[in-house]
């Protein structure tokens, strides 16, 4: 199994950038497909931005494409969102999630293992 956990959230103005992080530990990160999801308050957690495996394939939901971009370095068991142009519906609670499988999936069911999120705040 994999222990996931996320780092560098905090409060930015909207039109800003931010870099979360997921640190894994335990088995290959490379055995995972990883993602980025979010919650907000009242609302269902959502894919935000999804990786393969080697980082060969991304994928993102429409309302952060061209302003968030996902990468991973294997070597060091780190995955990375970074952020730009923020917006205030960005504000949520994001989390790391790691799926036993070469393929990225939207739905939060098929992922196997989550760290504790950290919080991200936009403000207008």
């Amino acid at each position: 199994q994999v222990q996931l956990v996320e780092s560098g959230g905090g409060l930015v103005q909207a039109g800003g950038s931010l870099s979360v992080s997921c640190k894994a530990s335990g088995r290959a990160l490379s055995d995972y497909a990883m993602a980025w999801f979010r919650q907000a308050p009242g609302k269902e957690r959502e894919f935000v931005a999804g990786i393969s495996r080697f980082g060969g394939v991304t994928d993102y939901t429409d309302s952060v494409k061209g302003r968030f971009t996902i990468s991973r370095d294997n070597d060091k068991n780190m995955v990375y969102l970074q952020m730009n142009s923020l917006k205030s519906e960005d504000t949520a609670l994001y989390y790391c999630a790691a799926k036993i499988s070469r393929a990225i999936d939207y739905r939060t069911s098929t992922y196997n293992y989550w760290g504790q999120g950290t919080q991200v705040t936009v403000s207008s």
